[in-house]
């Protein structure tokens, strides 16, 4: 069936599709939006939406406005009760059938030029400036999340540790917020984010120093969530993995 569109805006429809559905969580969060939007309540809140899925309230969020800055849930703004707080918003499925008539996205174009750039430098100049670039959109990352993490009550080591299961949990959200997927795991005797999905797709294969962003976002959420920690890749696709493995030491 003919879609109406030239091959490239069929091509960047897919990819804003990919874009808003190709992350498992906000997929779920579609569902539980599309559900809610039928019981009359209007749809959803992000703090509903954080609460159903265990979720920071800024990423779930992030989440939805994805969602909404593709045409799938619309926002509207009211009170809930007689109260005179803050009006809350809420975000209701548009309708039940998909369209291909949505913006067209170019950040493939844009990590592919970051990516040539890259190329033209030193391999080592390359990847500290790419884990620097990560660095320090991570920490704006953490900023936009709210700031440090307290996850336990009292001092001491134990309590510290707690902390920092917590924040790692707080960056692997965030990563998946943006399309990496990940979540965190214990290995052997530390821990570390796994990513399933990479937003960069073909441009990391191609120029695998683009995997150092990666490193930069989670030592620079962490640093600001929780402390200095250090990062270290040990799988990542361009290495022939079918996940990329982000090891971190606090």
């Amino acid at each position: 069936m003919s879609t109406g569109l030239t091959p490239t805006e069929f091509s960047s429809a897919v990819t804003a599709i990919t874009s808003a559905f190709g992350d498992p969580t906000r997929r779920e969060i579609y569902l539980f939006a599309n559900e809610r939007s039928d019981d009359g309540s209007g749809g959803v809140t992000a703090c509903e939406v954080a609460e159903h899925f265990d979720l920071h309230p800024n990423v779930a969020r992030h989440h939805l406005d994805k969602l909404a800055g593709g045409g799938y849930v619309e926002v509207a703004t009211g009170r809930n009760g007689a109260g005179a707080g803050r009006p809350s918003k809420r975000y209701r499925v548009t309708a039940p059938e998909m369209t291909l008539e949505l913006p067209v996205r170019h950040d493939d174009l844009l990590v592919t030029l970051l990516g040539k750039a890259l190329s033209l430098l030193p391999d080592a100049q390359a990847e500290a400036m790419a884990e620097e670039v990560g660095l320090e959109y991570g920490k704006a990352m953490a900023a936009a999340m709210g700031g440090p993490v307290r996850d336990a009550d009292g001092e001491g080591p134990q309590a510290a540790q707690r902390s920092f299961r917590t924040a790692l949990h707080a960056v692997a959200d965030a990563l998946t917020a943006h399309g990496f997927a990940a979540h965190a795991e214990r290995h052997q005797d530390g821990l570390r984010i796994v990513s399933d999905h990479c937003p960069f797709g073909g441009a990391a294969i191609e120029h695998p120093v683009i995997c150092a962003v990666d490193r930069g976002l989670v030592r620079g959420m962490l640093g600001a969530l929780y402390g200095d920690a250090d990062t270290a890749t040990s799988s990542s696709r361009p290495m022939g993995d079918d996940r990329c493995i982000t090891s971190i030491t606090s």
